[in-house]
């Protein structure tokens, strides 16, 4: 992952193209993800962030599918 291409902002979705949460932050080529709070522990296990009660993610990059205009897609299980 580039995370050159990723801004603070940027629509973060899963493999289903539902939004679970936005780019926070991006320090040391490391993106960090506001997920929704909205999510359960499950989801977000199955997204690849585990349980915690952090409040942002860091993203890592075999969690990335792609990144295009529309914001960062995420790997996962349909």
């Amino acid at each position: 992952m580039d995370t050159n291409d990723i801004d603070p902002g940027t629509d973060v979705y899963d493999v289903n193209g539902e939004e679970v949460g936005t780019v926070a932050d991006v320090e040391n080529d490391t993106a960090y993800v506001d997920l929704d709070p909205g999510l359960t522990d499950e989801v977000k296990a199955s997204l690849g962030f585990g349980d915690t009660d952090d409040d942002t993610y860091a993203l890592r990059d075999e969690m990335v599918d792609t990144v295009d205009d529309d914001g960062v897609h995420l790997q996962g299980t349909h």
